[in-house]
């Protein structure tokens, strides 16, 4: 017989049950608020394909043009990285010296926060600064990561009236700085097509005839390239702003510096060779589609961003951007990594769903009860929800590998609800054989009470099988703790919901005649089926 509602209560989960099945509306609400809260954080949980496999490193930058590598190794590389080793956290550093370009990473302890690693380096390069050659200075690269390519586009001209420089500085002064602009992007690179440059190309025999040297010129025209300040001149109660203005517009501007004047005839760069604007040098191409070179754009998001979202935006910034372009210039994605986390999350999705549906079958078939097998069927959604709270408060994305933690947890969620209905039904069944000699509310709780704090337990057990794998460091820890993460959080939720939301649907829902056991035509193929399995397993011991 049920206790009364006066009986003692053993333990706090048994409380909580007796709590929640006498107080079905106040749970009903408390749990709705936090299935609410669930469905906000699954729509601003950030998106990606995969999950993010990248060191926490910081990427210094230097350029020191006409240079060897073995000095860019001597008077760059060396000196930044023997001082970032003593940088806290930096578990590794790595430089690599080419003609002309240095690059040192910085790679710092797992967990890292990626701008307090940037702010480190920053500080220990001003400590460096004075050690590099005069001129030189290193810059530290974007706060992305090596998953941060997300999007790229090719310019292409179908009218054939723009050249590769013309599309090259379309997209440098144009569409790079647009796409910069949107959150969440760390940098646009271009790539291909050729970058303008004024060039001046000395004739040396000119130079030993007018007696100048290479380094006369240079100086001349760095000196003529740049405007000079004045004073502030009142005449007749009006200010007059005097400046010296000597930007270089044009290459007749480049022509008319002067190198030598006074007795004579004066001597500019234009005597001296020829001025023309040409290309840079440069070190690869870009091609598409082997129809031909292209001017492109690489796409990096910023760390930490929702991959999708910062996708969308791009592409609609392009189409914006659309119209102000030339006529017959296009621009061609050519990698939308927008398309595999839709594939991928769809996929996920599709799986998560038929799980649910398979679920929801079985436990309709062996109960016979439609208000007792909604119970555990509304646990699956409402943990699921709730499992995203917490991923969204630590910055794990939904991805293949953790959208798959909860896949692999579906099945197990329901089982504690099911444990619970399962004895509601049984002593249901004995409270009506017995002529009802209690109230029914009491007889329910009682039943969930009874195994309540066991299955409660057991599924705290299951929620903590993936321990392990959080012992697990760098690659393999990045690629399968956010699938221990989302397993814990279903299978905690689920814990949770079973001595709360369960036992406030099993004191509103469970009602009216039950079957029993053997009134089950599936139980009693399975009783049939199993039982003499038993007694002889029996026998035999």
């Amino acid at each position: 017989m049920a206790p009364d509602d006066g009986a003692p209560v053993r333990g706090p989960i048994a409380w909580m049950i007796g709590a929640c099945a006498r107080h079905p509306g106040l749970t009903l609400l408390l749990v709705a608020a936090s299935a609410a809260w669930g469905v906000w954080s699954v729509q601003h949980v950030p998106l990606d394909a995969i999950p993010d496999l990248s060191d926490v490193q910081v990427i210094v930058y230097t350029e020191w043009p006409g240079r060897s590598a073995q000095l860019i190794e001597d008077q760059i590389t060396y000196p930044i990285s023997s001082k970032l080793l003593a940088a806290p956290g930096v578990r590794a550093v790595r430089g690599q010296s080419f003609f002309g370009l240095s690059f040192v990473y910085a790679i710092f302890d797992d967990g890292t926060d990626i701008y307090w690693a940037r702010s480190r380096v920053l500080e220990y390069m001003s400590g460096v600064q004075g050690q590099l050659p005069s001129g030189v200075v290193p810059v530290i690269g974007p706060d992305a990561t090596g998953v941060g390519l997300v999007f790229e586009y090719a310019l292409v001209d179908r009218s054939g009236t723009l050249d590769l420089a013309q599309l090259r500085s379309l997209q440098d002064w144009n569409l790079r700085y647009a796409l910069a602009s949107i959150p969440g992007v760390a940098e646009v690179a271009s790539l291909g097509g050729w970058v303008r440059q004024y060039q001046i190309q000395l004739d040396p025999a000119r130079l030993a005839a007018l007696e100048v040297s290479t380094t006369q010129v240079i100086e001349a025209v760095r000196a003529s390239n740049e405007d000079s300040g004045g004073r502030v001149l009142e005449l007749a109660s009006h200010e007059y702003v005097v400046r010296g203005r000597g930007y270089v517009k044009d290459i007749d501007d480049l022509r008319k510096i002067a190198l030598r004047a006074g007795e004579g005839a004066s001597v500019t760069v234009g005597d001296l060779g020829v001025v023309t604007l040409g290309p840079d040098m440069r070190r690869g191409i870009a091609e598409l589609d082997g129809q031909g070179e292209v001017v492109g754009g690489i796409v990096v998001m910023r760390y930490g961003q929702d991959a999708l979202a910062v996708i969308d935006a791009v592409k609609q910034r392009l189409e914006e951007l659309k119209a102000g372009l030339p006529a017959g210039v296009e621009v061609v994605p050519t990698y939308d990594r927008s398309e595999l986390i839709r594939r991928a999350t769809s996929t996920l999705r599709r799986a998560l769903l038929e799980e649910l549906a398979i679920v929801s079958l079985v436990i309709f078939v062996f109960l016979l009860h439609a208000r007792s097998a909604l119970i555990p069927i509304l646990t699956i959604p409402v943990g699921v929800v709730l499992a995203f709270v917490p991923m969204f408060y630590q910055g794990i994305t939904a991805n293949i590998m953790s959208l798959g933690g909860i896949a692999v947890a579906i099945g197990a969620m329901v089982d504690a609800s099911i444990i619970l209905v399962e004895n509601v039904h049984k002593r249901l069944e004995d409270w009506e054989h017995a002529g009802q000699p209690s109230p029914r509310r009491d007889v329910v709780v009682a039943a969930m009470q009874e195994v309540g704090p066991s299955v409660f337990f057991a599924l705290l057990v299951i929620t903590v099988s993936f321990l392990p794998i959080f012992t697990l460091h760098e690659t393999a820890g990045r690629l399968f703790k956010p699938l221990a993460f989302t397993k814990t959080y279903a299978m905690g939720f689920a814990a949770l919901l079973s001595v709360t939301l369960t036992p406030a649907l099993a004191a509103l829902a469970i009602r009216g005649h039950i079957r029993g056991e053997m009134q089950n035509p599936v139980s009693r193929v399975l009783i049939r089926l199993y039982t003499p399995v038993v007694r002889w397993v029996v026998r035999r011991r």
